[in-house]
């Protein structure tokens, strides 16, 4: 029982060693006694390895403390680069009257309509006691050439697809504009004129080209200013017109011809188509955020012909507020002046365009 012991001893590490010796390719017992007298375990496994003629994997050298090393850095994932927003193929004049599908925001919605601004100086060359002279019993009312303007306009559709016609809108419009004579404490720094200007407009919608100018609308509008006051001093009218609407690039054109309608009382100012004529056109250039507009109008009588003109400049100064600039020179800047001629120039801010 001791000999089978001693033989069974003897034959396991016999057969161990055979075994590792055939793995590691006939490898020198000294070489595994060698591993063995290893302390560390992690070195001593991989000698075992070696010796063994398992593959081994890439070991980093540890460069020496303080040694300059350069590291080669596998490169970042790409992160997804974010989406650029697609640029405003919307022109002016599609958003402010809807003309695209993209542009349409439904009905029943406050709009700028006409320029909203204030112009806390305004100075005229000549301003215009006549009116008060003749009412008022007085010599001179004490009108000063410095003053403030503001206007107000905004609109509201009132309904998409007019009898079932996708291309036709129907818009109501109100703007009022003051003047007041805010320095002029001598008289008390009264409001010298308000004009209220109601309207009524119908869009519709077109598509064609006309001397490198793309059609975008026609307008059918109906047109109610008064300056709302009493006898002597009351100014009114009323107005239907027609619109046509023309864009070319950041260049917008606009041509209103309108017919006056009679009136069957008392007129206030019968002769106001002689001064005001019998329309207007409107040029707008859009720079950036400037916005550079003319105003012309004309009676296109070779005789006393007599018409007017006005420019505004609008340019950006804090997040929505911008600066304007408006000088005006010809016939009725207001109701009360439609006879009347001066050149005046303000300056301000505005807190949207409008048309």
């Amino acid at each position: 029982m001791g000999l089978k012991r001693q033989a069974l001893s003897g034959f396991l590490p016999a057969l161990l060693l055979t075994v590792l010796f055939g793995q590691a390719h006939a490898a020198s017992v000294a070489e595994w006694e060698g591993c063995s007298a290893i302390p560390g375990d992690a070195e001593r496994l991989a000698c075992y390895d070696r010796v063994s003629g398992r593959s081994q994997p890439e070991v980093t050298p540890v460069p020496p403390a303080g040694a300059r090393t350069e590291t080669l850095l596998e490169p970042l994932p790409v992160a997804a680069q974010p989406v650029q927003d697609e640029p405003d193929l919307l022109s002016a004049l599609s958003r402010h009257w809807e003309l695209d599908d993209e542009a349409k925001q439904g009905a029943f919605l406050f709009r700028p309509h006409r320029p909203n601004y204030f112009l806390p100086i305004k100075y005229s060359n000549a301003p215009n006691s006549t009116p008060f002279q003749s009412t008022l019993m007085q010599p001179d009312l004490g009108l000063e050439n410095l003053e403030t303007e503001l206007q107000l306009s905004f609109k509201i559709k009132g309904m998409e697809g007019v009898f079932g016609h996708d291309n036709l809108d129907l818009w109501f419009g109100y703007t009022i504009t003051s003047f007041w004579q805010a320095y002029n404490s001598t008289i008390s720094s009264p409001f010298r004129e308000t004009n209220y200007e109601p309207e009524a407009i119908l869009t519709y919608r077109t598509d064609y080209e006309l001397g490198g100018f793309r059609g975008r609308f026609i307008n059918l509008g109906l047109v109610h200013q008064s300056n709302g006051r009493g006898e002597g001093l009351s100014r009114s009218w009323n107005r239907v017109y027609a619109q046509f609407g023309f864009e070319r690039g950041n260049l917008a054109l606009w041509v209103r011809p309108w017919y006056r309608i009679p009136e069957h009382d008392v007129d206030d100012n019968p002769d106001i188509e002689d001064y005001l004529g019998h329309g207007d056109m409107q040029v707008v250039y859009r720079k950036g955020r400037n916005a550079y507009s003319l105003l012309l109008r004309n009676n296109f009588k070779r005789t006393d012909n007599r018409g007017a003109l006005k420019l505004n400049w609008s340019f950006p100064l804090y997040g929505r507020l911008k600066g304007y600039v408006q000088y005006f020179n010809g016939y009725g800047e207001s109701l009360i002046d439609y006879n009347h001629s001066q050149q005046s120039f303000g300056i301000g801010v505005s807190l949207t365009e409008g048309m």
